[in-house]
């Protein structure tokens, strides 16, 4: 193991939230930490911060107090910046501006010894970009920390074009000699965690500008359907609009404007606006003391069927669905009559309820159809989306309505959109996930890894492409990209090349 050992010192520049946050973890890890900032005083004030969250840790009995008297004689500021030539590791966690971070990083670099890591928490910055000054920049690598950094455990190691492997190990030891699970990654715009976590914001962003629910709505079948801890609504809200903004603008930019990573007009007009979320009392919801938050659209009980018809095998994890429906006793029978369609629901008036497949219930070949959108656990999901085609009536809806809420799930209806929400935000995580580790970003293992424990995804993006099958996602954005949505929807060359193996395999 490569880690810098506890006697050496590390010194981190710039002493706001960041800051303070990687310096109380290089601090209760053993090491020595000397605090610089530019802004006189700063330091100071940002020494004295951090032994206050410290007290309040041995309060906790989270620490001993003799751990916190140790660490407070480890923690000194500097006044000046060649007061950190001693220093084996410099993280610099200042504005996120270039010039200011490779103007900081060529001034350490004529102070620290030849050996001294000097590592950026950039989030948005290309690393490469970062080191592009420096005369030995195999020594600059990204030290990408999660806000607040002593309590989030993933750090993203970074490598830029020009950082040596003996650097980006070093990193890589002494973050998880510091308790912390990092994961190593390319120098791609967004890193892993900014870059495959757009989907989740910008497919719920453009459902919104289509109309197709509201963002109580949207946030509910994502939350309550697919298992994520938060919409995308109320999220970007705690985020900062602004902030979230930003970073999918710059994400795009980098990536020359791709598609796929396009940002929200609707978002842009609540930023213009002021709106940025809980930090201005109001975005997409009102922050203001007594207000009310609106409640997801749902539906009334209606009586669920008696019996259901179920035409083969219902694909990916909808086949849980038919167990459901026989535990809330309801009658199942199986049909393979030709000419029905394979792998769907036939109500009793003698609707089609279906799986989403990229098209609206509305195109499909079956006439009265109803789609119901993706979960990835239908017997945990506790509310379901439900589109139905112009053919269908208010009965054959209301029989689809029953039977979900009869398999204990709350039913929100929705305008009949192409992919719905939670199966076209699935699908693209896992396009974007998939083209990533094909391209050499990360390893599968690291991407998964990095949106569990960076989003608090439900599960990997990787994990969730072996449950649904690459042909089924595949075929999801296909349709989509047909649906005349544009080239967001094109499927990357990776997936496709995997939906073609599993076919063969077949």
């Amino acid at each position: 193991m490569t880690a810098i050992g506890t006697s050496s010192t590390v010194a981190v520049v710039g002493t706001g939230t960041m800051g303070q946050g990687i310096a109380q973890v290089a601090l209760v890890a053993g090491h020595r930490v000397r605090l610089y900032d530019t802004a006189p005083g700063r330091a100071e004030q940002a020494a004295g911060a951090i032994v206050g969250r410290l007290d309040r840790l041995v309060e906790k009995g989270r620490i001993a107090a003799a751990e916190r008297d140790a660490a407070r004689e480890r923690l000194s500021p500097a006044a000046d910046l060649a007061e950190l030539a001693d220093a084996a590791v410099v993280i610099e966690a200042i504005l996120e501006q270039l010039p200011a971070k490779q103007e900081l990083f060529a001034a350490l670099e004529d102070i620290v010894a030849a050996d001294c890591l000097l590592a950026t928490n950039t989030s948005s910055l290309s690393v490469t970009a970062v080191a592009g000054r420096l005369r030995h920049p195999g020594r600059c690598v990204g030290l990408h920390f999660f806000n607040p950094a002593p309590l989030l455990p993933l750090v993203e190691v970074v490598s830029g074009f020009a950082t040596d492997e003996a650097a980006a190990t070093t990193a890589y030891d002494t973050a998880a000699a510091w308790g912390k699970t990092p994961v190593r990654c390319t120098d791609t715009p967004g890193f892993l965690v900014n870059r495959i976590a757009r989907p989740f914001y910008a497919e719920a962003l453009r459902a919104y500008e289509e109309r197709t629910a509201d963002p109580a709505t949207l946030d509910a079948l994502l939350r309550d359907g697919a298992g994520f801890k938060m919409g995308p609504f109320e999220l970007t809200d705690l985020i900062g609009q602004d902030v979230n903004e930003a970073v999918t603008h710059s994400v795009w930019q980098a990536f020359f404007q791709d598609p796929k990573f396009t940002p929200s007009l609707a978002q842009r007009r609540l930023v213009e606006s002021g709106l940025h979320g809980r930090k201005t009392g109001r975005g997409w919801f009102d922050y203001a003391e007594g207000a009310r938050r609106p409640e997801p659209r749902t539906e009334a009980p209606r009586p669920a069927p008696e019996a259901v018809v179920v035409h083969a095998q219902l694909p990916g994890p909808a086949a849980e669905l038919r167990k459901l429906i026989e535990e809330a006793g309801i009658k199942v029978s199986r049909d393979r009559t030709p000419g029905e369609p394979q792998g769907c629901i036939r109500l009793p008036g003698g609707a089609c309820l279906a799986l989403t497949d990229g098209r609206p219930a509305t195109s499909g070949a079956h006439g009265r159809c109803i789609r119901f959108d993706l979960s990835l656990d239908y017997r945990a999901a506790t509310r379901i989306a439900l589109a139905s085609s112009a053919a269908c009536s208010e009965e054959d809806l209301s029989e689809a309505i029953g039977l979900f809420q009869a398999l204990g799930k709350q039913v929100s209806v929705i305008e009949d959109v192409p992919g719905m929400i939670v199966a076209r935000t699935i699908a693209m995580i896992i396009d974007v996930a998939v083209d990533a580790a094909a391209r050499g970003v990360a390893s599968p293992e690291d991407i998964d890894t990095a949106m569990r424990l960076g989003v608090n995804y439900p599960g990997g993006p990787m994990e969730w492409l072996e449950r649904l099958g690459a042909h089924w996602v595949w075929g999801l954005l296909d349709s989509l990209g047909h649906m005349g949505v544009g080239q967001r929807y094109v499927p990357c060359w990776a997936l496709r090349r995997r939906a073609d193996l599993e076919e063969w395999v077949l």
